[in-house]
């Protein structure tokens, strides 16, 4: 019987705002006016060096950003200086744009909620099951869901940078179950990382996994979650 539920941030509950707009809005608040062609080669060259935090991961890593890469989510100087550092990479506007662009990424607007994240959350807490979110992550996502109506439906925040330790790794998992006061066969794992997420199987937590797709192309990827409730039941 699932008693608590534990979820993943980005591309679970919430996805970044698509490349083009990240920059574009970051050109537009520094007074650096783009053309469309600009724009376009810009947010590819961001796409291609993986700058944008919760988008899509590095097709190139420079050799001078490995390390900070592969421990970006345990601190937050170095979540910033391995996206900051991609942004750099991939040339102009990012190079001038590096810090604003990783500013952009920490802010409410940067954010959206799948369209039924807020009613999924709100039916677990109506069922009387408790919430908690275990993100890797390098700086604090809760003001995210402040913003969204959101923050009152979770009941802990587990973020890798605070924890000290990331997915898969089981001991974050098993810090969300302890904070929940459940056993880990009692709370169920929903992600989108079939590794990260599946870290939580080695604690006995069952998982179900949802496609990372942007928003208006799921709308309802988190809504089989009640079924599954409803069967374990």
């Amino acid at each position: 019987m699932i008693k608590g539920v534990m979820f993943d941030f980005s591309g679970t509950l919430f996805r970044v705002e698509p490349t083009e707009r990240w920059l574009a809005a970051v050109a537009a608040a520094a007074g650096r006016e783009l053309t469309a062609g600009e724009l376009a080669a810009g947010a590819a060259r961001l796409t291609e060096y993986g700058a944008l935090p919760g988008g899509a991961e590095p097709r190139t890593l420079p050799p001078e950003l490995v390390e900070a890469w592969g421990a970006r989510d345990l601190s937050a100087d170095l979540h910033r200086a391995a996206y900051a550092g991609l942004a750099r990479a991939a040339g102009s506007p990012g190079r001038e744009l590096a810090d604003a662009l990783y500013d952009r990424h920490m802010t409410p607007e940067a954010w959206q909620p799948y369209p039924d994240a807020g009613p999924v959350l709100r039916e677990l807490r109506r069922r009387g099951l408790p919430v908690a979110v275990v993100s890797n992550i390098g700086w604090d996502l809760r003001p995210v869901f402040r913003r969204h109506g959101l923050d009152e439906l979770v009941d802990a925040y587990l973020l890798s940078y605070e924890v000290g330790v990331q997915k898969p790794d089981p001991v974050i998992f098993r810090a969300a179950c302890d904070r929940l006061g459940l056993a880990p066969a009692d709370v169920l794992m929903v992600g989108d990382h079939r590794v990260a997420d599946a870290g939580a199987e080695a604690l006995g937590c069952p998982l179900l996994l949802v496609d990372h797709l942007p928003v208006e192309r799921r709308p309802a990827g988190l809504t089989p979650l009640l079924d599954l409730l409803d069967l374990l039941d």
